[in-house]
């Protein structure tokens, strides 16, 4: 869902990256784009989606064709998803994505400066397969305008922090979203902040700063959540 080459192509190596695929065993396909391609779900085994620079709260009169073309691509795709519990993992604009197709409120009461922050698993997130023995605390890295008021009707709330309430859920067994970026690591976000400086996320006079600030931060936990993630599901 990144307009920006540079970004999307990034973003897609480091799901490969951390999920130990190879780039034959995953198709990328670019939803902002004009055209979109036919896709069977039958043929694959998840869907795993990323990031952008779209705001679903926004109203719907400011937003872009693209990003109403988008919303409507995820409208249709969430129809089948949900009804089959068909495996998916959004990620940032994943879950904002899921949360409005499940009428959940959405706004900047939760947004997060980019960076990391300190993420709680819940009792529930405890015992799910992809959160297991891992630490009950941890950093995970962050950045958004915008994020669920309230976890979704029949979600479960996996992971929570004091500042954004909702940092993961699942639906059903095997829908996913994620408020933090499980994929990311400091070369990755120092790439995002260079370009969506001027994207409202920061004052552009804080991207050098913000840049130092992430530059050794290592946040290896969320890494193996979409590892996991991949793992359980791929064939």
């Amino acid at each position: 869902m990144r307009p920006e080459d540079e970004a999307s192509d990034s973003e897609f190596k480091a799901i490969l990256r951390v999920g130990g695929l190879k780039e034959y065993q995953a198709d990328r396909i670019r939803v902002e784009q004009p055209l979109i391609p036919e896709f069977d779900l039958n043929n694959y085994c998840a869907i795993i989606a990323g990031g952008s620079p779209y705001d679903v709260s926004l109203p719907q009169s400011e937003k872009s064709q693209t990003q109403i073309n988008v919303e409507q691509f995820y409208d249709r795709l969430f129809d089948r998803i949900i009804e089959e519990d068909y495996p998916f993992l959004g990620a940032c604009s994943g879950m904002g994505l899921l949360g409005r197709y499940c009428s959940t409120p959405i706004s900047n009461r939760y947004s997060e400066p980019v960076g990391s922050v300190e993420v709680t698993i819940t009792d529930e997130g405890e015992n799910d397969p992809l959160l297991k023995g891992l630490p009950k605390n941890f950093q995970a890295l962050v950045g958004h305008k915008e994020a669920c008021d309230q976890v979704p009707n029949e979600a479960q709330l996996l992971i929570s922090s004091k500042p954004c309430p909702v940092q993961m859920f699942r639906l059903k067994k095997n829908v996913y979203a994620t408020q933090f970026h499980p994929e990311a690591d400091s070369n990755e976000f120092k790439l995002r902040i260079n370009i969506y400086r001027d994207s409202g996320y920061f004052l552009s006079a804080e991207a050098e700063a913000l840049t130092d600030k992430v530059t050794d931060l290592d946040t290896p936990v969320p890494k193996i959540i979409l590892k996991r993630f991949i793992d359980r599901y791929k064939m």
